[in-house]
C-alpha cells in the first residue's frame, strides 16, 4: 500500500534522484524548455517552483541586491553557476510580481522506441502590460453567416447583399 508515501521513486537510489532534479532543474532554467517523460516532467515540477520561490524571495528589484546565502543555498541545490546566474538576473526579475506557477508542461505524445509518454516542462513567459487581452464574444453578438457554393467555396458578394 502506498499510504503516507510523498514523492515518487521512479525506480532509483536517493543519490540518483537528487542527481536528475538537480540535472533537469538546470537544464531547465538555461533552456527553459525541456522535452523529456511526463514522469520526470512531474517529478521535477515542485524541485523547479521552490527554487525559482527562493530566488524570487532574495531578489529585490526595487535594489536589484541579492542575498548572499541564498546564492550559496542555490549553488548548492543547483550545483550549476550558470544556472544560478541566469535564475538570479533574468527569471527572478521576469517572475518577481507573480505569485507562483511558473513553469507549464505539457504533453507530446509517445516516444517511438520505448512507448513512453512524453512531454515539455517550460518557464512561462513574462507576463507585460503590452500583451493583448483576447476579448471573449458578447452573447448578444453573432458572426454573420457564410454561404458556400457547391464547391466549398465562400461567396462573399452573396454576404454583402443580405
Amino acid at each position: 500500500m502506498r499510504h503516507r508515501i510523498e514523492k515518487k521513486k521512479m525506480g532509483r537510489t536517493a543519490e540518483h534522484r537528487q542527481s536528475l532534479a538537480k540535472n533537469l532543474a538546470s537544464e531547465l532554467i538555461l533552456h527553459e524548455r525541456v522535452n523529456t517523460t511526463l514522469e520526470k516532467a512531474k517529478f521535477v515540477k515542485p524541485f523547479v517552483e521552490k527554487i525559482i520561490t527562493k530566488a524570487k524571495k532574495s531578489f529585490r528589484s526595487e535594489d536589484k541586491v541579492v542575498l548572499f546565502n541564498t546564492v550559496k543555498t542555490l549553488k548548492r541545490e543547483l550545483g550549476n553557476d550558470s544556472a544560478v546566474k541566469k535564475l538570479i538576473g533574468e527569471i527572478a526579475e521576469r517572475f518577481h510580481k507573480r505569485p507562483g506557477g511558473y513553469t507549464r508542461i505539457i504533453k507530446t505524445g509517445n516516444r517511438v522506441g520505448d512507448n513512453a509518454k512524453t512531454a515539455r516542462i517550460e518557464l512561462l513567459p513574462s507576463e507585460t502590460k503590452d500583451a493583448p487581452i483576447k476579448e471573449a464574444n458578447k452573447k448578444g453578438e453573432k458572426k454573420p453567416a457564410e454561404k458556400k457554393d457547391k464547391k466549398g467555396k465562400v461567396n462573399k458578394a452573396q454576404n454583402d447583399k443580405q
